[in-house]
């Protein structure tokens, strides 16, 4: 006998496609929140990497420049021992007395630099005098010929090497310069400088950063477990030849172990890197330093951005859930026509109020702009008369100049003119005796006369005019005329002139340029007058875009007192009303005016020395 079953009722089968439908709705609403969650996550996290990427290529940049200026502090200091007679007089001609000298002086030098060492090297690489004689660990007789510093610099070529000193064991970079006497070269100079003070100043900053050298050997770095690794796999005969030249001493040379690396860009890269024995993602930077082979990496830490980006990604889940449940609301409840109608209502006022907000602006901006307005008019009238007052105030140098060589030109007009009464009434006595050609003779010595007092008034005449647009000078041309303008204190004071300067055109305008010439060259001659050995050098030099012309005197020089006020209007120490205080004044002036400068250096030596520095004429643009 059969069983039967039960029918399924119909209640039975509405629960069922019911259940399914919650079931799916509950499943797209897990799929919603997890997708909204990792789309946040992957835009937070690129957005993320992006300004990491930026932050870091500033701090690149930033660190660069400062490694960059660490290394270039130091490189003017080996050719400093050119300007020591005694180092050359060493090289020459070693003495025990000479290389006591030289010792000292060497070991004066390197304290004051902040140097590791300064040592010279004869032509066979052989260390004659360092600064570290007196050490246990000297450098005296060492023969470093091997080193790559010295074979550049022994070749005429700037010796640059980072190594680990041989004796010391000690870190530095090295900066070698061939030392000349006449054209060849006698010896070398060397010195050692230490780059740790940049290491740590990264680590006081927290920044994780390491240089490598044209070797790919890290010889920089804010973690010293990574110092002396290398950043690329070196082969065998790469590791000798290193082995051999000691350059890293005895040093292993491991490969920096860097996990996952994948780049993103150029010089950028997502790497994993062991640091305290665990993993770390890191965000790796790299670019090169100018002027050297060496490579600056900057490690930024990915942990607090993904911490973030995780961060992100969970709200945004949780954004989504809220508004999923916000939505089921808004659709049970119906309330869509209330919402567009609040929703209207908002934009109508929000629109209202930018509108107002616009119209308030509008008229703030009209009234900044016509102040605006009047204060350039302003402006323009001020620089006007700033520079009508400057022109009164060059007038007025010049002037002063003129009356201070009033008395000298007088004198040397006097001499040809006395000349010129004694050779006109002789012609007029051999005319009456039919001497002709004597007569012929003495008119031709009056014509000569007469151009010479022309060219002094003309020069004279030149000097004492007002000048015009900016224009082009000759630097020959404006020394000779400042020369002639001052011959006659020349002539008095018996002063020697040396000139080691190329004619050159300069972007100033020539009556200028012969003023600014004409007021430091009576400087240096009053300052010269005390003494009986006067000698005044004139100078030049190119640079990229100036050149600079240097008036330098063997007088006293300047006390520190007045230095200060070299430069100050109406500021003089000339006795009595025999200056105005405004020479070097305007000479800095006129030289700011034509796109250059004046500046005064103190020599060792003795004397002052007054630097002009000028633009080269712009090309004619086509």
């Amino acid at each position: 006998m059969m069983q039967c079953l039960p029918a399924p009722s119909r209640a039975d089968l509405t629960v069922k496609p019911r259940l399914l439908r919650h079931l799916s709705l509950i499943l797209l609403f897990l799929l919603l929140v997890l997708g909204c969650g990792y789309a946040a996550y992957h835009i937070s996290d690129r957005a993320g990497i992006r300004a990491l990427a930026e932050n870091g290529e500033r701090q690149l940049e930033l660190n660069a420049r400062a490694v960059e200026s660490e290394i270039t502090k130091y490189t003017y200091l080996p050719s400093l021992l050119e300007l020591e007679g005694n180092v050359s007089r060493l090289l020459l001609a070693p003495t025990a007395y000479r290389r006591h000298h030289v010792n000292m002086y060497l070991q004066g030098l390197n304290e004051r630099s902040g140097s590791l060492a300064i040592y010279v090297l004869d032509p066979d690489g052989r260390v004659i005098a360092t600064s570290n004689w007196d050490e246990a660990d000297s450098y005296l007789g060492e023969d470093l010929s091997f080193r790559a510093y010295y074979q550049d610099a022994i070749k005429g070529r700037p010796g640059r090497f980072y190594g680990i000193g041989s004796t010391t064991g000690e870190p530095g970079y090295y900066l070698a310069h061939g030392l000349r006497e006449g054209n060849r070269i006698i010896g070398v100079a060397v010195v050692k400088v230490r780059l740790d003070a940049l290491e740590e100043r990264w680590q006081r900053a927290l920044l994780e950063a390491y240089v490598s050298d044209e070797n790919g050997i890290i010889i920089l770095a804010s973690d010293p477990m990574v110092r002396l690794k290398s950043v690329r796999p070196l082969d065998d005969a790469t590791k000798e030849r290193l082995a051999r030249s000691l350059q890293y001493h005895w040093a292993a040379l491991e490969e920096l172990q860097l996990f996952n690396r994948s780049p993103l860009d150029e010089g950028i890269e997502q790497v994993s890197f062991a640091t305290a024995g665990a993993p770390a993602n890191y965000l790796l930077q790299t670019r090169r330093l100018e002027d050297t082979p060496w490579h600056l990496t900057l490690l930024s830490p990915l942990q607090e951005q993904r911490s973030a980006a995780m961060s992100h990604g969970m709200l945004a889940a949780v954004a989504a859930a809220l508004l999923a449940f916000l939505l089921i609301a808004w659709n049970e409840r119906r309330k869509v026509i209330a919402t567009r109608l609040a929703a209207r209502e908002a934009l109508q006022a929000a629109n209202d109020e930018l509108e107002r907000k616009i119209t308030e602006r509008t008229a703030d901006l009209q009234a900044s702009n016509e102040r605006l307005q009047a204060e350039v008019r302003e402006r323009q009238q001020a620089e006007t008369t700033l520079r009508q007052a400057q022109d009164e105030l060059v007038q007025a140098g010049k002037l002063a100049v003129i009356g201070q060589m009033s008395t000298s030109i007088a004198h040397e007009l006097n001499q040809p003119l006395a000349a010129l009464r004694t050779l006109s009434a002789n012609a007029v006595r051999f005319l009456q005796r039919g001497a002709l050609d004597v007569a012929s003779s003495n008119l031709q010595n009056i014509a000569e006369l007469a151009d010479r007092m022309g060219k002094i008034t003309a020069s004279l005449r030149a000097f004492a005019r007002r000048t015009g647009d900016q224009g082009e000078a000759s630097l020959q041309q404006a020394v000779d005329a400042a020369l002639l303008l001052l011959r006659p204190r020349l002539q008095r004071t018996r002063v020697q002139i040396h000139h080691a300067f190329a004619d050159t055109r300069l972007s100033i305008e020539q009556i200028r340029l012969e003023q600014i010439l004409v007021n430091l060259i009576s400087n240096a001659l009053d300052a010269l007058q005390p003494q009986t050995d006067r000698q005044i050098w004139l100078s030049g030099a190119s640079e990229a875009e100036h050149y600079q012309l240097e008036v330098r005197d063997n007088g006293p020089g300047i006390t520190p007192e007045i230095r200060a006020h070299l430069f100050e209007p109406f500021f003089t120490t000339k006795p009595g009303e025999q200056g105005l205080g405004l020479g070097l004044t305007l000479s800095a002036s006129l030289a700011a005016a034509a796109g250059g400068s004046l500046t005064v250096r103190h020599p060792e030596e003795g004397g002052t020395a007054f630097v002009i520095s000028l633009p080269y004429p712009r090309e004619p643009q086509a």
